[in-house]
């Protein structure tokens, strides 16, 4: 066994893909409609982590994947909690002064932009190679 291809590394990495899919469903079940496409995110990365696990399997790879998961899952759910949060004070606010329309709506793009940054971040570090 070589020393950076433990037997334990496919856990990490694994764990990454986990990570991506279930805390960014979480987001997007939390948050509104529109936040939906949070979850998406996750399965992406969800699925570049899982067709990189093979026999060459390194801790590197392992660690970059975890975080990966852990960058665009954390993200997708913390936007989507921010969505859900603009969402319904939004849709209160708006009944009482419609003007405030725009306003939320920017809000909710500022909030799914967060999930998109986890998303980019979490790409980079999938698809890192050792050097």
């Amino acid at each position: 066994m070589a020393d950076n291809k433990p037997i334990y590394t496919p856990f990490f990495g694994s764990m990454g893909a986990t990570a991506a899919i279930a805390f960014s469903a979480l987001g997007a079940a939390y948050g509104t409609a529109k936040s939906g496409i949070l979850a998406i995110y996750g399965l992406v990365v969800a699925a570049v982590i899982a067709n990189s696990i093979d026999k060459d399997y390194t801790i590197f790879k392992s660690f970059t994947h975890l975080g990966a998961g852990l960058s665009v899952g954390l993200s997708g759910l913390a936007a989507g909690f921010a969505i859900g949060i603009v969402g319904d004070a939004g849709v209160r606010g708006t009944a009482q002064q419609p003007r405030l329309f725009v306003g939320m709506i920017l809000i909710l793009i500022f909030a799914e932009v967060l999930g998109l940054y986890g998303f980019i971040v979490a790409l980079i570090l999938a698809t890192r190679n050792e050097s």
